[in-house]
C-alpha cells in the first residue's frame, strides 16, 4: 500500500475553520486589526502556505489551535466521522482514529458543539447589539 504525502493548504483551511463558525472575511479582517481588509484576508485563504506569527494570530481570533488549520484535511475529517459512527469504531476503540494529527488530538463531536455554541453567542451578542441600537433611536 502506497502512501501519499498530500500539501494542507492552510489558507482553504483557515476559510474552513471561518465558514465553519459563521464568520464573515470583513468580520475576520476587524478583528486581526486595522490593517486587515476584506480583500487581504481573501489573499490570506488562497495562500497556500501561511507565516507560522500570522498564523497563530488568525488561529486566536478563530479560537482554534493553530494546528487544526496547519493539519486539518477534508479526507481526515471525513474518516474520522465515518469511523467515528461506525459499528466497528464502537467495537475496536477509537484507536488510530487521530494518527492524522500527529500533534494534537480532539474529539470532533465535542468540537462541533464547541463551534456551535460559539456561534449561537455571537447570534445573542448580535440581537443584542440591534436591539441596543434600536432602543438608542
Amino acid at each position: 500500500m502506497e502512501t501519499q504525502n498530500k500539501t494542507v493548504h492552510e489558507g482553504r483551511n483557515v476559510k474552513r475553520f471561518r465558514e465553519m463558525l459563521g464568520i464573515k472575511q470583513e468580520a475576520l479582517a476587524d478583528e486581526l486589526g486595522d490593517d486587515w481588509t476584506q480583500k487581504k484576508v481573501s489573499l490570506l485563504e488562497a495562500k497556500e502556505s501561511i507565516e507560522p506569527e500570522l498564523l497563530e494570530q488568525v488561529a486566536n481570533v478563530l479560537k482554534v489551535p493553530a494546528e487544526a488549520i496547519r493539519n486539518f484535511s477534508e479526507e481526515a475529517a471525513i474518516s474520522i466521522i465515518n469511523n467515528t459512527f461506525n459499528d466497528h469504531a464502537i467495537s475496536n476503540g477509537l484507536n488510530g482514529l487521530y494518527s492524522h494529527y500527529p500533534t494534537f488530538t480532539f474529539n470532533p463531536l465535542e468540537k462541533l458543539v464547541e463551534l456551535y455554541e460559539r456561534l449561537l453567542t455571537a447570534e445573542r451578542e448580535k440581537i443584542e447589539m440591534m436591539q441596543g441600537k434600536q432602543t438608542q433611536q
